[in-house]
């Protein structure tokens, strides 16, 4: 792999970079052996358990570690931080009490390797949706922590939070100013089949159908209106929603007018206005230049950031290709550095 230098210009800040306590694989073990273990856990951290091809081989290895390999392939990569979560989907597969337990022990060992490395790692809050009361308290107990952001890895055993009863969390979320980054997880039960069937659903095409949808409920269930200075961050261009905001504007418009859905009420703005003034994107997984610039050009270049996916897509030339867009040196600086340091308050 190229190695590639660091910038002179900027930092390099990668803004959804996984790690996974070694504790953790025990109880995702536990959870792999019931005789009724969610199909899409199934496939996701039980291929990625048992496989010996190299790449789940790496991917396992790289997640469990805060120290020196991370930082090595931070240096091969001329990544100047990162900032650091749960990896999908975390503790969100436990049982409630499990969940509650556990999210602790791991937000304790992040805040601990931002500690040692407080120029290299920033570390967001890990929660567990499964009771949202604890949930907030511990938002409010990791960012004493030092740590900043909250990693949702979507749904919850089939369960959104758009729901209100995790209202909670949003509340505790903007009582921190904290941002929430809705990362993937597989879909649930009740939409995964047809894509297990095709191997789709993963990363190449369920975790964006899945996260989207997730967006997009919290949108049109009315979230922001509530709570207006919630932030969140969507990674991979925004799970093709922005791609397809002139036609859910429309389409949501019409739907609200012909009273169709009981489950959907008039919102006081527009889904996209939301999409452009609630979330920022990170461009986690892709490099081509031109999605790149049209979601620049739809949401402004104060709201995307850099984001490498690490380890699950651990790519050097990638990086040299985004130091190579075709982009203002101004707007250059935001996407791989101001921006997160704004987004996550790093100092």
């Amino acid at each position: 792999m190229v190695k590639v230098e660091k910038s002179p210009n900027y930092k390099r800040i990668a803004t959804e970079e996984a790690f996974c306590p070694v504790e953790m694989l025990d109880l995702w073990k536990k959870v792999l052996a019931s005789p009724d273990c969610d199909p899409g856990f199934n496939s996701l951290i039980g291929f990625y358990m048992s496989s010996t091809a190299a790449r789940p081989q790496h991917i396992m290895k790289c997640l469990t570690d805060l120290g020196e390999q991370r930082l090595a392939h931070m240096d091969e990569s001329g990544i100047d931080r990162q900032v650091i979560a749960l990896t999908s989907p975390g503790v969100q597969v436990l049982d409630t009490d499990s969940a509650v337990s556990f999210v602790k022990v791991a937000n304790d060992e992040l805040a601990q390797a931002v500690r040692n490395h407080p120029d290299r790692f920033t570390g967001m809050i890990a929660i567990a949706p499964q009771n949202p009361a604890e949930a907030a308290k511990e938002i409010q107990r990791g960012t004493e922590l030092g740590l900043r952001g909250i990693i949702v890895n979507s749904h919850t055993h089939g369960e959104y939070l758009d729901d209100p009863r995790f209202y909670d969390i949003f509340a505790a979320a903007e009582a921190n100013g904290q941002p929430l980054y809705l990362h993937p997880n597989t879909p649930p039960r009740n939409m995964i089949q047809p894509m297990l069937e095709r191997g789709l659903d993963g990363a190449i095409f369920g975790f964006t159908v899945e996260t989207g949808l997730h967006a997009l409920r919290l949108i049109t269930a009315g979230v922001f209106d509530k709570f207006p200075k919630l932030q969140v961050i969507l990674g991979h261009l925004g799970e093709t929603l922005i791609f397809q905001a002139d036609r859910i504007d429309y389409m949501h418009q019409a739907t609200v007018r012909s009273n169709r859905y009981e489950s959907m009420k008039a919102i006081d703005r527009k889904p996209s206005d939301y999409l452009r003034n609630n979330f920022v994107i990170t461009t986690s997984g892709f490099a081509e230049e031109k999605p790149i610039r049209y979601v620049l050009d739809f949401m402004g270049a104060d709201r995307v950031m850099y984001a490498m996916d690490y380890p699950y897509q651990h790519s050097n030339e990638q990086v040299i290709q985004l130091d190579n867009l075709n982009i203002g040196d101004e707007d250059k600086v935001k996407y791989f550095q101001t921006n997160a340091e704004r987004v996550f308050g790093i100092e």
